[in-house]
This record gives structure tokens, C-alpha cells and sequence, in this order.
């Protein structure tokens, strides 16, 4: 598995691949492709090209055909390709292959996102999260990574050369390294439980939504601050908290990392602690970027990933941002939409505009008395 660590500029060139079969159409995987080429852009690379596949079952040594990987080989040698990123996950031993033939570093799609936390992690809890996931996504794929070293057997009993006894020391130093960092995680994680404790009598509000759907560009229109906001995918990982004023009523407002579909697993697990914002929040606020044609699709990958943190049955509103970069017949279109009619509370509104803003503060106050009326003190 490839650890380059190159700087990479406009010119450093990557390639993408996707595979589609009967119960994932080429039309989706295609769609897939051009949020994997946002995901390399905000890596550092640029696309120079996508290749397709259709495959009933991946190939377990190449993950695609022959015919294919040798096409591919033929495009990275001629047009100098420096990265292949595949859309769906390699095994250990797929990625040491491919590599093999394409002569240049190869990631998964976990493995480009992993890349992309590592770049943006800003605060010690962000990049003690994204090392400890870093760490147990590179461990089962250390093999590939010591092929330069000799592996001729040391003698009679010996059961390898120096790249054997390089590996094991890496696995052991990688093993205790991944215990500090749990060690590391579980202290940050009571300081901010303390933290929390402190804003415990005050109502909280999370944004959650798909990534780049404009949750910090929102913080920063409903409590006029400066959060820091990018037109990329994942520009935010840490929690940023404010407190809001609005109608003499006050609340915090908390922003996080977004969501994305096949999230890794393992990046849940680690930015759990920082998700605890999502699962102790009295109201979420989920936001929705009206304008990308998936939509509909990432309210539904958000949902799941809520659920996965036990948060899917909190008090939410939908807020459907980005309004200004639909025409006049397409905000007409979604006000009559099923979406718009079904969901309840639920508004349109333009971040960067500042359009319906007032509208949603109103939405939030009729939710944080909703709680309120509905709260009492236990006696007994």
C-alpha cells in the first residue's frame, strides 16, 4: 500500500476507477466518479482521466479484469500518472498488485479520505482521531509496503530475511502506538464531557448534513461569526461551538464534520468522541444542499450515519440550503415536491445570501419551546 508523501501540485495527476454490475447501474457509479474526483481534489491531485468497468464479480488478485488493468497501465505509463484511485475498497493484497502493474501509488476510496482528514486536521483531538484511523487502516497492509526489502530466508529454521523482521517491528511499534492514541482519545473525551456539563442548562443545536453542504457557511450567517468555511469536501473536522441570541431566547449552535457515503467505518469509530455534540444535542439542525442532483440521496446517507450514532429520533429540521443557485421553476418545483411537503419543519433557505434567515430562527425558537414546554422536573 502505497505512503507517498510527494508535495503535490496542479500537475500531479491521478486517474479514477469505478465498477458497475447489475445491482449498482453504470449512471450511479458514473455520479460516484465525480465525487470521488472532488474527494482527489481536495486531496491535491487532478483527474486527468475515469476509467469504467462491469464486473459481476471482483477479480480477487486485480479487484478488476486483466483487460482493464493492462488498458489502465498502458494510460499511467503514457500520460505519467502519479495516483490510481479506485472508488470501492482494495484488499492488502489487491492494492500490492495493482500497484505492480500500474508502476504507481494506488488508494482505495478509505484511503483518499484518510488522506484528506490527515491534510485538515487541525486540533490535537482532530489529528489524534484521524492517526489512530490512519494507523489501523495501514496496519493489515504492511506487506506491501516492505517488497524493497530482502526476503531471501535467513538459514535453516529462519522464516524470513530483513523484510519479515521489518514488518514485525512496524506492527508491534504500530499496535502500541494505536493503544497511546485510545489511551490519548479516552482523556480528551472526559475533558470535553466536562466542558459539556457546564452547557448543560442551555438548549443545543448540531448541524449535521452531507459534506460541503454549507453547515459552517450557515454557522457563520446565524451567529455572525468567522468559522472557517470552503467549497471542498470535509473542510471542517473539528467541533466549533457558539452561542446564539435570537428572540431573548439563547442556545448553542455546535458544527462538525460532515458526512459522505461509505464513510470508513473505522473513521466513525475514531471521530465518535467528537460526535458526541450530534448524540447530546437537543435539536439538529440537517443540511441539505438543494442544488447537487443527489440530494435525496445524501439526506439518506446522512440519516443512516445518525443512526449508526444512535441520533436518528432527535427533534430535526431540515434546512435545504443553497436556494440561490436554483432558478425561479426549480424553487417552484421543490416547494410542490413530495420532500417539501412531507417533512416537517423543514426550509429553503441560501447560506451565503443570507435569505430566509430570520424564517429559521423563528423554526429553531418553535422547537427549543416545544422542548421546553414538554420538560419537567422529577421530584421523586
Amino acid at each position: 500500500m502505497s505512503t507517498f508523501t510527494e508535495n503535490r501540485s496542479p500537475n500531479y495527476l491521478a486517474a479514477l476507477v469505478g465498477v458497475f454490475h447489475n445491482r449498482q447501474p453504470q449512471e450511479k457509479v458514473i455520479e460516484y466518479l465525480d465525487e470521488l474526483a472532488l474527494l482527489a481534489d481536495t486531496a491535491g491531485f487532478t483527474v486527468q482521466t475515469k476509467f469504467l468497468q462491469k464486473v459481476d464479480f471482483p477479480n480477487p488478485r486485480t479487484y478488476i479484469g486483466s483487460g482493464k488493468i493492462a488498458e489502465i497501465a498502458a494510460w499511467v505509463k503514457a500520460e505519467d500518472i502519479k495516483l490510481v484511485v479506485f472508488d470501492d475498497d482494495l484488499t492488502p493484497a489487491q492494492c500490492k498488485n495493482i500497484e505492480k502493474e500500474f508502476g504507481c501509488a494506488v488508494l482505495d476510496r478509505t484511503g483518499l479520505i484518510l488522506r484528506i482528514f490527515s491534510d485538515r486536521a487541525r486540533s490535537s483531538q482532530a489529528k489524534t482521531q484521524v492517526e489512530l484511523a490512519h494507523l489501523q487502516y495501514l496496519l493489515p497492509r504492511l506487506t506491501g509496503l516492505w517488497t524493497h526489502l530482502e526476503r531471501q530466508r535467513g538459514g535453516q529454521g529462519m522464516r524470513g530475511g530483513a523484510g519479515e523482521k521489518e514488518i514485525e517491528t512496524d506492527r508491534r511499534h504500530i499496535r502500541n502506538r494505536i493503544s497511546q492514541l485510545k489511551q490519548d482519545l479516552t482523556r480528551i473525551d472526559r475533558q470535553n464531557q466536562t466542558r459539556r456539563q457546564h452547557r448543560h442548562s442551555i438548549t443545543r443545536v448540531s448541524l449535521v448534513g452531507y459534506t460541503n453542504a454549507g453547515k459552517s457557511s450557515l454557522m457563520n450567517a446565524l451567529c455572525k461569526t468567522d468559522v472557517f468555511a470552503e467549497d471542498k469536501l470535509f473542510a471542517t473536522l473539528d467541533t466549533t461551538t457558539r452561542k446564539v441570541f435570537f428572540d431573548n431566547i439563547s442556545y448553542t449552535l455546535s458544527d462538525t464534520v460532515g458526512f459522505i457515503r461509505k464513510l470508513p467505518h473505522n473513521l466513525i469509530e475514531c471521530f465518535k468522541s467528537t460526535l458526541d455534540e450530534v448524540r447530546e444535542a437537543d435539536i439538529l439542525l440537517h443540511v441539505v444542499d438543494v442544488a447537487h442532483p443527489a440530494y435525496l440521496e445524501h439526506i439518506e446517507v446522512v440519516q443512516k450515519t445518525l443512526v449508526e450514532l444512535n441520533a436518528a429520533n432527535k427533534p430535526t429540521i431540515l434546512v435545504f440550503n443553497k436556494a440561490d443557485k436554483l432558478t425561479d421553476e426549480e424553487v417552484f418545483q421543490f416547494e410542490q415536491s413530495w420532500i417539501a411537503k412531507k417533512n416537517s419543519p423543514c426550509i429553503l433557505i441560501s447560506a451565503t445570501q443570507r435569505s430566509k434567515l430570520v424564517e429559521l430562527h423563528q423554526t429553531i425558537i418553535a422547537e427549543i419551546r416545544k422542548i421546553n414546554s414538554t420538560t419537567y422536573i422529577d421530584y421523586h
